[in-house]
């Protein structure tokens, strides 16, 4: 026996309304996917010209320590690179956008302490970041539960 659905007009099935939600939440995956995976790749390619003008003094001390240390601008690049290729890919979006909060947060933060005229593109990052975040919202109850149980 074949399940029984619902009719529209001239015994149609009826077609449900597409989402604009969907198309959104897909648009702002790809953009942020871009934005990290260029800028990711940039850190070790170097692609993107650096400002004509010079960053202030404490900007310059931060990224000297990051490349002096050896690993974390490294790191921090690959894990750009990686996040923007999960989100472009649409695979393990929520665990993409767990992996990139720290750095979109230090983003934010080296821009309104230390260098406030690139703002720009942080800004859009962290917009993208918490519409996202609130998209797949349902996926991050369980690691807000107040009281997790084992197994």
């Amino acid at each position: 026996m074949e399940p029984v659905t619902p009719t529209g007009t001239a015994g149609l099935p009826e077609q449900q309304p597409k989402s604009v939600t969907r198309y959104v939440t897909a648009i702002a995956r790809v953009l942020l996917g871009l934005l990290f995976f260029v800028f990711g790749l940039n850190g070790f390619l170097h692609f993107i010209p650096q400002p004509k003008t010079p960053q202030p003094a404490g900007a310059m001390a931060f990224a000297e320590a990051l490349m002096k240390s050896g690993y974390m601008f490294q790191l921090v690049a690959g894990t750009q690179v990686l996040v923007g290729v999960l989100l472009l890919l649409n695979r393990f979006v929520p665990l993409a956008l767990v992996l990139i909060a720290p750095v979109i947060v230090n983003i934010i933060a080296f821009h309104l302490f230390l260098a406030p005229s690139g703002m720009g593109p942080g800004a859009a990052a962290l917009i993208l970041e918490l519409y996202l975040a609130w998209a797949y919202r349902d996926n991050y109850r369980s690691v807000l539960a107040m009281r997790a149980r084992p197994g």
